[in-house]
């Protein structure tokens, strides 16, 4: 056994679930065991892919660092939309864009902060890099107010209008996207620097390039296979539990996809690198609302079942009212644990109303 995989975190035992899960499939077992099998399986799979960037991240400072991290947590929230996506599920794909959105700038950074926060009594970070993300958080939640008031105010325009408008914001939302790498990255790479790189690289002492790459490949490979599982037995799961398949996709299956993110941003807060751990949860957010849902409109077309970008005004009031919050956290540069116990806070008032809104 690899030295790197004997030192693992023991969420990884977690891994033993994933034949599991396909024997369960193979064996057409209740759709409930089979839908929270392949939910724990792609929790260390997530955690892994993630894990394979830290020797990366390590060299490269904490904005790009946060960027590499955010890229490979968001591989499992995109393969898990897609799966979706190919078997009709519209409502949960565009349920897990804001689950997602949710999940990251309020329960990932806030429990980054209460963890740093309890052992740091102010943890500071970089105000420039933090404004430059709200700033273009509050652009996500405009592409998603502005399709929503569409619908609501010229919805006789059609729906073939709808998903052009949805197609055409799609376009503009990636292209910002890419920028806003090209800004972060080159032209003003010495803004992102960070005031308390942490370096990790001592963690896995063990991994290799040719580790990183093998252990990448496989666990995306595996989590395609755990999220077609995953998707195949959500409506039925969703249905014995109880729950809506809004709430199934905004609050569990976004859970499941945010596991990566959540454990390294904790990590680096404990170790008092809120730079990486803002970096990581707001470039998360960012990458869902910038990039895996242009991806997942670009990727509609292509399977001939167009995706439009019209959520739900509760969905739309949440995502704004948590970008507006978060944008007020982060504006003196400074955190501590309690700010993390709102944001925390905030995640839970809103999962509970999503439990109780009806499907």
């Amino acid at each position: 056994m690899p030295a790197w995989l004997k030192e693992a975190n023991k969420l990884y035992l977690l891994l033993i679930v994933i034949p599991v899960a396909a024997v369960l499939e193979w064996g057409h077992a209740d759709p409930l065991l089979i839908f929270v099998a392949s939910g724990l399986a792609i929790i260390p799979l997530a955690g892994l892919m993630g894990e394979a960037t830290e020797q990366l991240a390590s060299h490269v400072g904490a904005g790009a660092g946060a960027l590499l991290n955010a890229s490979f947590g968001n591989a499992a929230e995109l393969i898990i939309a897609f799966m979706a996506l190919r078997q009709g599920l519209h409502d949960v794909v565009k349920a897990s864009i804001t689950g997602s959105i949710l999940g990251n700038i309020l329960l990932v950074l806030g429990v980054a902060m209460v963890a740093g926060g309890l052992r740091y009594e102010r943890q500071r970070f970089n105000r420039t890099a933090a404004g430059m993300g709200a700033s273009l958080l509050l652009l996500s939640a405009v592409s998603l107010v502005v399709p929503a008031l569409f619908h609501f105010t010229a919805a006789d325009q059609g729906v073939v209008v709808e998903r052009e408008l949805s197609l055409e914001i799609a376009i503009v939302l990636f292209s910002i996207y890419a920028l806003s790498l090209l800004f972060s990255l080159r032209t003003h790479r010495h803004l992102f620097a960070g005031e308390n790189p942490v370096s990790r690289a001592g963690d896995h002492a063990g991994w290799s390039k040719r580790t990183a790459t093998f252990v990448l490949a496989g666990a995306t490979i595996l989590t395609a296979l755990m999220s077609e599982l995953l998707v195949g037995a959500l409506e039925p799961a969703a249905a014995s539990l109880g729950m809506t398949q809004i709430f199934v996709g905004v609050i569990l299956v976004a859970l499941v996809g945010n596991a990566a993110e959540h454990s390294t941003a904790v990590l680096v807060a404990w170790k008092n690198d809120m730079d990486l751990a803002l970096g990581i949860a707001v470039n998360s957010s960012l990458q869902i609302a910038l990039f895996v849902a242009p991806c997942l409109v670009f990727a509609s077309y292509a399977i001939g079942s167009p995706l439009d970008l019209i959520f739900t005004p509760f969905e739309v009031a949440a995502v704004t009212v948590s970008v507006l919050i978060v944008g007020f956290v982060a504006m003196d540069g400074e955190s501590h644990w309690m700010e993390g116990v709102m944001l925390v806070g905030v995640y839970l008032i809103l999962a509970i109303a999503f439990f109780f809104l009806p499907g």
